[in-house]
């Protein structure tokens, strides 16, 4: 008699959703928020499909009551979000924004009467732009004094109501794409050594971020990092391409994740670099290096990495059929909910760790009779979280998942056409409709299992 089994996770698993203040609140420059970096590089001419902006996203900023309403309504008891850090310091230092303050204590009021609890990610990509035209942003460590008072004025602002902090979100995605290769804002093409002195400056940020929690953030206050860690998939999993995956991911994620866990640059890490190494003051990595409570990895796909001559890493391509989403980027790599996490808990021993973004970009349709088919995103999520699920089975300590997204949003230099949201949003009237894979993640969270 076939008998099965609940494919269930751990008792008190976290489950929410995600999204981010520049790609859903529009309101760009309501009410005295300062343009951001990706106010500004949406206006250059050919940096964002069809050249949109932010300037209205998803009107999160009027219709947030609603938003939270239908969040509830899915289910949802956890919501992992961003503040705008123009929006309450319109320069990013100087002069602090009372009308942005206010927006958000509102916001939270609202959150706390449909009983969803708060993740809130500090920065999420949208720096002042006055910062970027007064100092070089993140080649400059003055970004950092800057982001250490924002961090302060937050902390001690929302303390009593938000208990889970996130410091950054991808470092990577704001500094080598954004000075590195010019992909996303500001938009430069720069020296690596430059690049290499954003993420220097970047981790300062994080440093302070967790110091700011520290000693503003109460009882409870706990906090950490999310990084977009590149994930390691072993070709297969046996020792040899096991070690070769471990040893690519420490390869690729030492920049970031070193500093924070170990105190310093790695000696591979600083061969590697060699003249091109950031540079840093003396109690620099005293400050990056402040305990933190739990990882964010945000995971949507990962390479495969095999044992090559004498058992060096060798990543391997991917075929030009292999499956991927309607954004090229994500090729279909289940395991990497697996591998990723299992490489940073056996490596740099985090004890908690949370998936704090993983889903799928579509060009998704209309909805049709009032029903929005998404049975690709659906499927492809549930594959992914049948690994995740692997992963707390096998003892890898990964305590929640946030699904991006919430809604269809703002898609950086993807503009509009690429939908990532579980509920479908019409940008020109602003109708929200679930589509299968809401109404699907309803269900998982209820009963806490795949279904």
């Amino acid at each position: 008699m076939i008998k099965t089994r609940p494919l269930t996770f751990p008792k008190n698993f976290v489950w929410g959703f995600a999204a981010a203040a520049p790609q859903i609140e529009g309101a760009a420059f309501t009410d005295g928020k300062g343009e951001s970096v990706w106010d500004n590089f949406a206006r250059q001419p050919g940096r964002v499909h069809n050249g949109d902006t932010l300037d209205v996203a998803c009107e999160h900023y009027t219709r947030f009551d609603a938003d939270f309403k239908l969040m509830r309504s899915l289910g949802a008891k956890h919501y992992r979000l961003s503040l705008a850090w123009p929006r309450i310091y319109p320069d990013g230092d100087g002069a602090l924004n009372q009308k942005g303050l206010d927006f958000y204590q509102r916001l939270f009021d609202s959150m706390a009467k449909h009983e969803l609890t708060p993740w809130v990610t500090m920065f999420h990509w949208d720096l002042p732009q006055s910062l970027e035209t007064r100092f070089g942003g993140w080649r400059d460590r003055r970004t950092s004094d800057a982001f250490a008072t924002y961090a302060d004025t937050i902390v001690k602002a929302f303390g009593d109501r938000v208990k889970n902090w996130i410091t950054l979100n991808e470092i990577l995605c704001f500094t080598r794409l954004g000075y590195g290769n010019g992909q996303k804002a500001p938009g430069f093409k720069l020296p690596e050594q430059v690049v290499n002195q954003t993420y220097h400056t970047a981790l300062l940020c994080h440093g302070h971020g967790v110091r700011a929690v520290r000693e503003h953030g109460g009882k409870g206050a706990r906090v950490g990092l999310t990084d977009n860690s590149a994930t390691m998939v072993p070709l297969t999993e046996t020792p040899d391409d096991i070690a070769a995956a471990r040893a690519q991911f420490i390869h690729e994620n030492a920049r970031v994740l070193d500093p924070i866990y170990t105190g310093g640059y790695g000696p591979a890490y600083r061969k590697a670099v060699g003249k091109d190494a950031a540079k840093f003051e003396k109690n620099d990595f005293k400050l990056i290096s402040l305990p933190t409570d739990f990882l964010g990895q945000n995971i949507y796909s990962g390479d495969f990495v095999r044992a090559g001559k004498g058992g060096k890493p060798e990543k391997l391509p991917f075929p030009a059929s292999y499956p991927a989403a309607d954004a090229a980027w994500l090729r279909h790599v289940p395991q990497a909910l697996y591998w990723g996490p299992r490489h940073a808990a056996e490596i740099y021993g985090v004890k908690a760790i949370y998936i704090t973004e993983n889903g799928a970009g579509y060009n998704d349709v209309p909805p049709v009779n009032g029903e929005c088919n998404d049975l690709h995103r659906l499927n492809l999520v549930r594959t992914y979280l049948a690994e995740l699920r692997r992963a707390t089975t096998d003892g890898v300590p990964v305590k929640g998942y946030f699904l991006w997204s919430f809604m269809d949003n703002y898609e950086w230099e993807d503009g509009y056409d690429r939908r990532f949201g579980v509920v479908y949003c019409d940008f020109k009237t602003q109708k929200r409709t679930p589509k299968f894979s809401a109404k699907w993640f309803t269900k998982v969270m209820a009963e806490n299992r795949l279904v």
